[in-house]
């Protein structure tokens, strides 16, 4: 039986699995390099060369890619998704489909988790964990991002309205709901327990702030190795961005985080309402702006804002802490949580308050 295996969907989540096998390696002679197994979804992202950098460092056993599907690749599926009027027949409903997804998601989820003595899943809210349980195998779920549930509870939203009937029905194994509430779910770790609306008994709090805290040089160069196509060109901006502030002192270096949100015609709108506030100071004088894309977001800013230098979408933001003399005197996101970040001395998170002036309050402020 294999060890340990990691199915992770974003880039967030696959620098989190090297943050937890670093400490995991460090601390048990037991745990060797090479004996994790990391799969990458390719349902919710674009991981370009992440899979032949990783495998170049040689410090996984395998990195498998998965072809998982969403529910819409099914056509037969929509069926059991009409509102029937009442409850028990929605309810009915979602049983039958929760068996038929778990059905047709078995030609293409090709690994045998069974072989595995620890299964982690982030974001197991996608088809991965639906799957795992209808088939009677036991994982532990991560958090999506930083202190995700703060945000957007999807167990809670996704299941508005008798949360605790269906929560007994996930329990049994007869729905799933993700976040920890599935019956094969061990628990879930979470960053902050502080953040929640709602606890649950299978939340296990694992700071993520000690992982990034006891890197070695020599796990943040495969962090770069791993992470970094364009680190040449991010050193080039660093010292570009350096040059630029020694003369001319009451420059400052700002940096914006997109997030994917609304459609991308409004997502422009922001961007340059982001400018306009943070791009130049009182006395009108301009700061140097760089974009950081999300990784989800599919706006192209370097069309849209070719004034602006920009980071690589692939590249996750806490990669940025590595880069000696990066540093930014503010950076600004919307909704990405900023408490990973070293590189600027001041984090501005704009929330819901911001986005109420771009979309109906409904859309984000959820009601659970």
């Amino acid at each position: 039986m294999n060890n340990r295996i990691y199915v992770c969907h974003t880039f967030y989540h696959v620098l989190i699995t090297f943050l937890k096998e670093f400490k995991l390696r460090a601390e048990s002679a037991e745990c060797e390099c090479g004996d994790a197994t990391l799969v990458l979804s390719l349902m919710s992202n674009d991981f370009g060369g992440l899979k032949n950098r990783i495998e170049k460092t040689g410090f996984f056993k395998e990195v498998i890619e998965l072809d998982e599907k969403r529910e819409t690749f099914f056509p037969e599926l929509a069926e059991y998704k009409k509102d029937r009027g009442n409850l028990i027949s929605n309810m009915i409903q979602r049983i039958r489909f929760t068996s038929k997804f778990a059905k047709l998601l078995e030609q293409f989820i090709t690994i045998d988790f069974k072989k595995y003595k620890d299964i982690y899943v982030f974001c197991d809210t996608d088809p991965i964990g639906l799957y795992l349980n209808k088939h009677h195998i036991r994982y532990h779920a991560m958090e999506d991002g930083l202190d995700c549930l703060k945000t957007l509870d999807l167990a809670r939203i996704s299941n508005a309205g008798h949360f605790e009937l269906k929560a007994l029905f996930a329990k049994f194994n007869l729905i799933f709901i993700e976040n920890g509430y599935s019956k094969y779910c061990i628990d879930m770790e979470i960053n902050d327990r502080s953040v929640l609306k709602y606890d649950y008994k299978k939340y296990k709090v694992v700071p993520r702030e000690p992982l990034y805290k006891r890197l070695t040089q020599d796990e943040k160069n495969i962090l770069l190795a791993a992470f970094v196509e364009n680190k040449a060109e991010i050193e080039q901006k660093s010292t570009e961005l350096k040059e630029k502030k020694r003369t001319d002192n009451s420059v400052k270096a700002v940096l914006i985080l997109s997030d994917p949100l609304c459609d991308l015609d409004t997502r422009k709108k922001i961007m340059q309402d982001l400018l306009d506030t943070y791009g130049k100071n009182p006395d009108g004088s301009q700061n140097v702006v760089f974009i950081k894309p999300h990784p989800r977001d599919l706006l192209d800013y370097k069309k849209e804002f070719p004034m602006c230098p920009q980071f690589s979408s692939s590249v996750p933001m806490e990669m940025l802490n590595y880069f000696e003399g990066l540093h930014f005197d503010t950076v600004i996101s919307v909704y990405t949580e900023l408490s990973a970040i070293t590189f600027a001395d001041e984090k501005i998170r704009l929330g819901h308050d911001f986005m109420d002036k771009y979309e109906p309050v409904e859309k984000h402020r959820h009601k659970i």
